[in-house]
């Protein structure tokens, strides 16, 4: 934002009434007409207007008004401010330049390959274009669209970096926000239903589970073909 006097006329009533300065130098530093300033230290202009003193604003130091008064030819300089009040955010499409608007279409195609998150409202705003103008780009329906070239819009002076990135972080946040939440899902059934039997055991533990039973027979087997041999004799 460049640098302004506040209050223009106020200050010069008040460099009429308490400096020395010329009638050139007041008229300079507030931007007014030489004749303007005569008027006012005639009193037959700015009447009901009370005096401001550029110095309590920060406007004005009192060494650059001592140096104007010794220095007829002397330009007074405007104080940097101590406090700078932000622009105000604008509303609507971005403006512009003349000599930049053949630029905006090979712009438009750049954010439409490289950025398909944006919506045509923010593409709207980084560039300062319409709707339709983006609709036919992103449709190769251009009256253009065969030489268009993409290009990067910071670097074409269309938009800033940092509005750039602003945008392409909101568009992403919206992303996300639209995706399904994790759990609200039914999980594959491969996860769900347990049907996979249970190995079976191998036979050599079955075998040692009877081992018992099976010496007793083979004993109760012996003890019989004893008693048979027996009584064959």
């Amino acid at each position: 934002m460049a640098n302004t006097l506040l209050m223009p006329k106020a200050t010069a009533v008040w460099l009429v009434d308490n400096t020395a300065l010329s009638f050139e130098q007041i008229a300079q530093f507030c931007g007014l007409h030489p004749l303007e300033v005569k008027a006012i230290a005639d009193g037959e202009s700015a009447q009901g207007i009370k005096g401001m003193d550029p110095i309590m604003t920060g406007q004005l130091t009192r060494d650059e008004i001592a140096r104007g008064e010794k220095e007829p030819n002397h330009r007074l300089k405007l104080s940097d401010p101590k406090v700078r009040v932000p622009e105000s955010k604008r509303k609507g499409p971005r403006y512009t330049p003349l000599s930049k608007r053949q630029d905006r279409p090979n712009a438009i195609l750049w954010l439409v390959r490289n950025h398909p998150e944006l919506k045509d409202a923010q593409i709207a705003r980084l560039v300062g274009t319409t709707k339709s103008t983006i609709e036919q780009i992103r449709e190769r329906k251009h009256w253009n669209s065969a030489n268009l070239q993409p290009m990067d819009p910071v670097t074409l002076g269309l938009t800033s970096q940092i509005d750039l990135d602003l945008e392409v972080n909101r568009a992403s946040r919206g992303r996300e926000q639209a995706q399904p939440v994790a759990g609200d899902t039914l999980l594959p059934a491969a996860l769900t239903e347990r049907l996979t039997p249970a190995p079976e055991k191998p036979k050599d533990e079955d075998a040692e589970l009877d081992a018992n039973a099976v010496f007793a027979k083979l004993s109760a087997l012996k003890s019989k073909d004893k008693k048979d041999d027996e009584e064959e004799e």
